[in-house]
């Protein structure tokens, strides 16, 4: 399974949405180099104050391009970096990857998926109704989130739009995912 990155962004501060840029670089256990959420422990305002001891399991956030036009089709524009990603993907279902799957991004970099965004309120203070399109119940009652995926870096490099994007699943049997 392969796609390519679409964008690639990167904000050095707690705000919602995250420029786009030519590049970014992931370092290993770390994140992305000048991130907000750069750090071996959790970065993440909420869960700071939960317990700022916490591994940092979203160092690197990825959404496909592919929900840009679902969420369009309901009347919302939405474009790279807007709800927070670091990397946004084209041609991979990402939120169909099993838990440990390894994503090789561009010639060398290597990031684990270790869950599913928990999307948040801040969702709706971007788009008014936002949220709604990105969490939701299926007829089974179960809670959809379609905000994309986390990971932690396992070997860094440079990311650039138009890099390839291949996909390494663990061996089985694959946990599906659950929240971050």
């Amino acid at each position: 399974m392969t796609g390519t990155v679409k964008a690639v962004c990167r904000g050095g501060e707690h705000t919602f949405s995250k420029p786009v840029r030519e590049s970014i670089t992931l370092l290993a256990g770390l994140g992305v180099e000048g991130d907000a959420h750069l750090g071996v422990t959790v970065r993440h305002r909420s869960r700071v104050a939960q317990d700022p001891t916490q591994p940092n399991l979203r160092q690197v956030h990825l959404i496909h391009e592919e929900l840009f036009a679902e969420v369009r089709s309901a009347g919302f524009t939405v474009g790279p970096g807007d709800l927070g990603e670091n990397v946004t993907t084209s041609g991979i279902d990402l939120l169909g990857l099993p838990r440990g799957t390894r994503l090789h991004l561009g010639g060398r970099a290597v990031v684990e998926v270790t869950g599913l965004r928990n999307p948040c309120l801040q969702i709706d203070g971007f788009r008014q109704g936002l949220l709604k399109q990105v969490v939701r119940r299926d007829e089974d009652g179960t809670l959809v989130r379609k905000g994309g995926i986390m990971s932690v870096v396992l070997t860094g490099g440079e990311v650039r739009p138009g890099d390839p994007v291949r996909v390494e699943l663990p061996a089985g049997p694959h946990l599906p995912l659950d929240r971050v």
